[in-house]
């Protein structure tokens, strides 16, 4: 790691909801002076955004844009770092959080922060790691200084897109972890599902660009044994519940937070179908999330696959 200056900043933090307060605690309890906003406070962006030398996105992939739109009025200067810990993907443009801030402010360093970090975890101060990744390996290091704690070891790396999709696809797995677990089909059949989760993670990322070794760190494999092996995540809720045949509606309504999964499934099957991409485990959640089949349906259709061989080349060569 360079020398990166560790001296208090001023930090906003876009986003109030769990995950925003989450990585707020950890700044505060870093000694940095933490400005929040969200749409719902009366805290405007005007009286943070000047005095901020790093905004931290914690929004919901659905805000992005808009929030955006109000950040263009403010003339950011190129020094700001923008560090985005949204994990989805764009309905309308397909694209990733990262690449929608990059495109609105291509002078400025865009930093991805992602990892197996459960918010309610974090809150109650237990140990975890995490990735930072940007194409400004500057901007990584700074952000990597600023969040770097005793109880929360911040890893860098230079795969911002890869970084970004493994935290973003395993919402889907996690789905389908849920689903496992709620039909209590055991350990056996979870190992398998996890196995094969992630070269499908995997086969996506290297299509659209990103690095197949990326998916075997704390953003990928990391985060993907979290998610789907903790009742904490949103995603593991909402498979869990499919399995016990409620309602994707009664679901989300005793959901704390968004199921960003949800709506990944359905963005990812339009990329899928768009670049032909094999995503097997992906087109069963999205027919079970649209109520197509049932999950007993949904298994049966995973076992019956194809015979083949178990390793092939994952970067489409």
């Amino acid at each position: 790691m360079a020398n990166v200056e560790k001296q208090p900043s001023i930090i906003a933090i876009l986003g109030t909801g769990v995950w925003g307060s989450a990585l707020g605690k950890l700044l505060s309890n870093n000694q940095h002076q933490v400005l929040f906003w969200s749409r719902s406070n009366s805290t405007t962006l005007t009286e943070i955004i000047p005095h901020s030398s790093v905004i931290v996105s914690a929004i919901s992939i659905k805000g992005v844009q808009s929030t955006i739109n109000k950040l263009k009025n403010l003339n950011l200067t190129p020094e700001t770092i923008i560090v985005t810990a949204t994990k989805g993907l764009d309905p309308d443009t397909t694209k990733t959080p990262s690449q929608i801030w990059q495109q609105a402010f291509p002078h400025n360093p865009v930093v991805v922060l992602s990892g197996p970090n459960l918010s309610k975890e974090i809150d109650r101060d237990l140990p975890a790691a995490t990735t930072v990744a940007s194409n400004s390996v500057v901007a990584a290091e700074t952000i990597q200084a600023i969040f770097s704690a005793d109880l929360f070891r911040v890893y860098v790396n230079q795969d911002p897109l890869g970084t970004e999709l493994g935290g973003t696809l395993k919402n889907i797995m996690a789905i389908a972890a849920g689903v496992c677990d709620g039909m209590k089909l055991g350990t056996n059949a979870k190992a398998a599902l996890l196995t094969r989760a992630l070269p499908e993670m995997i086969q996506v990322g290297t299509h659209l660009g990103a690095k197949a070794e990326t998916f075997f760190g704390l953003s990928g494999l990391g985060d993907l044994i979290a998610t789907c092996d903790s009742p904490l995540s949103r995603n593991y809720q909402v498979g869990y519940g499919l399995a016990q045949r409620k309602t994707l509606e009664e679901i989300l309504s005793d959901l704390e937070g968004t199921a960003e999964g949800i709506n990944t499934t359905q963005v990812l099957i339009k990329i899928a179908h768009q670049k032909q991409i094999a995503v097997p485990i992906a087109h069963q959640v999205n027919l079970l999330l649209k109520g197509k089949i049932t999950p007993q349906q949904a298994v049966k259709a995973l076992m019956a696959r194809e015979l083949k061989a178990e390793f092939h080349h994952l970067d489409g060569k």
